[in-house]
């Protein structure tokens, strides 16, 4: 698979088809390289069933500024614009109107608390007393938020993100992941193939893959945390700040799992249900959204890294029990798992979405930084005030195509 190209981007996840994109339709001879058998990475949409599910990301979040938004509106997509049914529990079960109201103000106040007077330590969880009555809830949300616990965040990174977040919340019936895969349609992208080296010392960049040697230019990086930092890609000359950097910004821990209802109409479309807010060891379920016949069960931080230490089996048992509890037992024997997600377990993805260990939220800029005029990273972590959105990704890989198109 001998080629010579002008840029080679490494990652067809959102930020690779981004940077793709913007330099294919500036008349750049660009090759997207991807290690797995579909574009798209975290944003991943299957059919089953005849339902159209999203394994990955599901929500065009702050979509009044979201390129994706505008770019599903251009292609003609639905979107579903009704807001999110997170912070209502259906029927108040287990979670009555007063304790809802004080686990919001609770997490409110955290984040007053640390915007007012920030813990010297940056971690984010010395915001609150360890035995506060809702410390469960707001690891919980963490969770979700970040794929880690409140002690495992930056506070610097946290309310970053907070401050540049709307509550306009968008969705695609037609899947995240199919709008980023069609995004990627017309590109020219090397699937099944893995880097292995990359040696930029010279006047062009070699780039050995077990499919042979990519000659190029110049090289976009658009790969996960993780997969950089665990060492698979053999750097010559090194890069110790940038995979250090990497190494600052895990993956967190965050999966779904799809229940089919054998009764749907038992339970209303669009709601939401928390399965005890009292602890971090809980799901989050999304009934019936678009009005499907399915339950979307949401497990972060400390319960998905649980659940996927006990497996498959343990975890579909967990949420039925959860559910059982809040909506009986008949209800839960009509609970059938349809499909799931384990991204850690994903070789060539290694987990979720970024989150700035304490002390590390500076790192983004870092990892974000060019290498030279011929290498330069992309991708959800890379971004100061977006990451762990797609947007984020795809605004990052826009902005290293832009760097190389400036540059020539």
């Amino acid at each position: 698979m001998d080629q010579d190209i002008e840029v080679a981007i490494i990652g067809a996840g959102a930020a690779g088809i981004a940077a793709a994109r913007r330099l294919h339709d500036h008349g750049r001879r660009v090759l997207l390289i991807e290690a797995m058998d579909r574009a798209g990475g975290r944003a991943h949409s299957v059919r089953v069933d005849g339902l159209t599910l999203d394994l990955g990301c599901g929500w065009l979040h702050s979509a009044e500024r979201n390129p994706l938004a505008a770019l599903a509106e251009a292609a003609g997509a639905v979107i579903d614009r009704s807001p999110a049914a997170w912070r209502k529990q259906l029927r108040n079960l287990g979670f009555d109107v007063a304790d809802q109201r004080a686990a919001e103000q609770a997490f409110t106040d955290l984040e007053e608390g640390l915007h007012r007077s920030p813990p010297g330590s940056d971690v984010a969880g010395d915001g609150v007393a360890r035995d506060h009555p809702w410390r469960g809830y707001l690891d919980m949300v963490s969770g979700a938020l970040n794929g880690a616990e409140l002690n495992r965040v930056s506070a610097t990174d946290l309310l970053a993100y907070d401050e540049h977040a709307s509550e306009r919340n968008w969705r695609l019936p037609g899947g995240y992941g199919t709008l980023i895969a069609e995004l990627a349609e017309k590109l020219p992208i090397a699937f099944g193939t893995k880097v292995s080296a990359i040696d930029h010392g010279g006047a062009r960049v070699a780039i050995e893959t077990d499919k042979g040697r990519i000659m190029a230019d110049a090289v976009i990086l658009a790969l996960p945390t993780d997969i950089l930092a665990r060492g698979d890609i053999a750097f010559t000359p090194g890069l110790a700040d940038h995979l250090h950097a990497a190494a600052c910004l895990p993956l967190g821990r965050v999966d779904k799992l799809f229940l089919a209802l054998a009764d749907p109409e038992a339970i209303p479309p669009e709601t939401h249900l928390i399965g005890n807010p009292h602890t971090a060891e809980t799901g989050s379920y999304y009934m019936r959204p678009f009005g499907r016949p399915v339950i979307e069960c949401f497990f972060g931080g400390i319960i998905a890294r649980r659940l996927e230490e006990e497996g498959e089996a343990a975890r579909i048992d967990f949420a039925v029990r959860e559910l059982g509890t809040l909506l009986g037992d008949d209800f839960a024997r009509g609970l059938h798992p349809v499909i799931g997600t384990w991204w850690h377990k994903e070789p060539t993805i290694g987990g979720a979405y970024s989150h700035a260990l304490p002390g590390e939220s500076g790192q983004r800029s870092i990892l974000a930084r060019p290498v030279s005029q011929r290498l330069l990273f992309a991708g959800e972590a890379c971004s100061t005030n977006d990451y762990s959105t797609a947007h984020g990704a795809w605004q990052s890989g826009v902005a290293a195509a832009e760097m190389l198109i400036q540059k020539s």
